[in-house]
């Protein structure tokens, strides 16, 4: 079932809310997808889904081989019968500020800290559509 994913109905906000873990699926170089666990917040007044990464891992290497305008790939989770994609376009920031917001909203939805990491990034992607039956 389609989605807004500026503007998703309160049930699938709360799923996207809950302590789940979820994957990311990124193009690899041959086009063959790369589909690993992640943590993921999803923030649908600015339109994106985060997550955090060591900037050495494949999926960062993924997104940034895809070039400037990125790379297409979606974030998905499952729980019984309730499952929530978000799929859009992903590009890595570096920048100190936009990773230490993306650390303090996995922080707020999964409930732990992270361990320091002086090579974190962060995936943003620029969500377009999102599916999901929550």
């Amino acid at each position: 079932m389609a989605v807004d994913p500026t503007n998703p109905s309160p049930e699938y906000l709360a799923f996207w809310r809950e302590h789940h873990l979820c994957t990311l699926t990124t193009p690899r170089p041959d086009g063959s997808p790369h589909v690993v666990p992640v943590g993921v917040t999803y923030d649908p007044g600015a339109g994106l889904a985060r997550v955090i990464s060591d900037k050495s891992t494949r999926k960062v290497t993924n997104v940034l081989v895809a070039g400037p305008d990125g790379a297409r790939v979606a974030v998905c989770q499952v729980d019984r019968r309730r499952w929530a994609t978000l799929e859009g376009r992903a590009r890595v920031r570096t920048d100190e500020e936009a990773v230490a917001d993306a650390v303090r909203r996995y922080e707020e939805r999964y409930g732990r800290t992270p361990a320091p990491n002086p090579n974190r990034v962060v995936i943003e992607i620029t969500l377009d559509r999102a599916l999901g039956k929550a």
